[in-house]
């Protein structure tokens, strides 16, 4: 475990403890999605080329924010999925057991019933179809 020592001459009136450890839980906040989003693909950028890794970065930031989206919206009532880093949340709701049918042009997803994460996929899956559409 990494231990830090620092000091600081912020101050809040009338109680400057709080102030400052609100202040460091943020930025220990900030940290932990620095480091969500250099897992998800800006950790090590693909090429020499300029445009290649701009395109990369953009992807990479579309991956984030869709990650956050996910958890605010889909996820909250799962503690364990919503605080859960983005290759837990890929190996858990997105590599799904499943087989996807066409009949009367109409897909339907089939899902492995004794897949552990079935139920919160399903309460996921129907809360993304009951947002409102954008107008």
């Amino acid at each position: 475990m990494k231990t830090s020592a620092w000091s600081s001459n912020c101050r809040a009136e009338g109680s400057p403890g709080w102030f400052v450890d609100a202040l460091y839980r943020d930025h220990a906040e900030v940290e932990d999605r620095v480091k969500a989003i250099k897992q998800v693909g800006l950790g090590l950028l693909p090429s020499k080329s300029w445009q290649l890794n701009a395109a990369w970065v953009l992807a990479a930031a579309l991956d984030t924010d869709l990650d956050a989206w996910t958890r605010l919206l889909l996820l909250h009532e799962e503690p364990d999925l919503a605080k859960a880093e983005p290759e837990t949340i890929r190996m858990k709701l997105y590599h799904l057991p499943a087989r996807l049918t066409a009949h009367a042009r109409r897909r339907t997803l089939h899902l492995d019933r004794t897949w552990p994460w079935a139920t919160a996929f399903t309460i996921a899956w129907r809360r993304a179809t009951e947002l409102p559409a954008r107008t």
